[in-house]
């Protein structure tokens, strides 16, 4: 008979499910903007799997390596053969996820892994500046953007799913005719996290708090209608919903496509600055 090994390869390291709340709060405390959107789900559901919508993966233990798998795939922290085995992990689930996003130094290797099972991606972002804002903005802050009202669903809906086709490049209503996006949006209006100016009962600027954790609430959503660009609007508006996010006694962030210099530039004159870099794969 031959004698076990005296070790094994960290690489034998499988796949398990933190259920260690305390070890996942003090990775998420360490990137609070990085983190934000899973941060937002613990921080109301915990860690268990049937109450956040997803699992959080570890080999080695939380402060080793973390990842979320859930309708999207979001990896936290690890090595490259952390990340590897998540990738592995997630071919093996029922079901593809819909997008990977994340810190780039997390997603990418992550992607080149599941591309070959995955693939091909609509669309792949490497290079998003991640920027937060933790002081009141520099600039002017429109007074009219205020948070929207339920009975104002309706109207805000039509700018929703002209900014979600003109970003994300599908309608938002494939499928189950927009109930699904209609109820998202309505809970961010119920919870007071979306914000928007109205004239004569037209949305012409409008933004959302779509994740928010005790540190931080992460902007998305910003648009302008066509009718009312180049006045400014963006900047002014985007300004008060991030304002009013410091005033919670959270940082105010944001991700944005690196090519999108008028977005970027918008932001550093609000007073937000780069704090690292994103990635996002759209799968569908």
């Amino acid at each position: 008979m031959s004698a076990p090994p005296l070790f094994r390869f960290v690489d034998e390291r499988r796949v398990s499910v933190v259920r260690d709340a305390t070890a996942v709060h003090q990775v998420l405390d360490a990137d609070p903007v990085g983190s934000c959107m899973v941060a937002s789900r613990v921080a109301e559901h915990g860690v268990d799997p049937s109450a956040i919508g997803g699992e959080l993966w570890s080999r080695g233990g939380a402060m080793e390596s973390l990842c979320y798998a859930g309708a999207n795939l979001i990896p936290l922290r690890g090595e490259a053969a952390d990340l590897y085995a998540f990738a592995d992990k997630a071919v093996g689930a029922a079901r593809r996820c819909s997008s990977l996003v994340g810190r780039a130094e997390l997603v990418l290797p992550m992607w080149r892994r599941l591309e070959s099972t995955w693939g091909p991606a609509r669309d792949v972002r490497d290079r998003q500046p991640l920027m937060a804002l933790a002081t009141t903005p520099k600039c002017a802050i429109d007074p009219t953007v205020r948070p929207v009202r339920m009975e104002e669903l309706d109207a805000y809906l039509v700018a929703a799913v002209d900014m979600f086709i003109g970003e994300v490049g599908i309608d938002p209503r494939i499928g189950d005719g927009g109930r699904g996006y209609r109820r998202r949006v309505a809970g961010l209006i119920a919870a007071g996290r979306a914000w928007a100016r109205f004239e004569r009962g037209r949305v012409v600027f409008k933004a959302e708090v779509g994740s928010q954790s005790p540190a931080v609430g992460q902007i998305q959503g910003v648009w302008v209608h066509p009718d009312f660009r180049g006045r400014g609007l963006g900047t002014s508006g985007t300004a008060a919903l991030a304002a009013a996010v410091v005033r919670s006694g959270r940082i105010a962030s944001l991700y944005v496509n690196d090519f999108n210099t008028v977005a970027r530039a918008t932001y550093r004159r609000i007073g937000f600055a780069e704090v690292g870099t994103f990635a996002t794969v759209l799968l569908d």
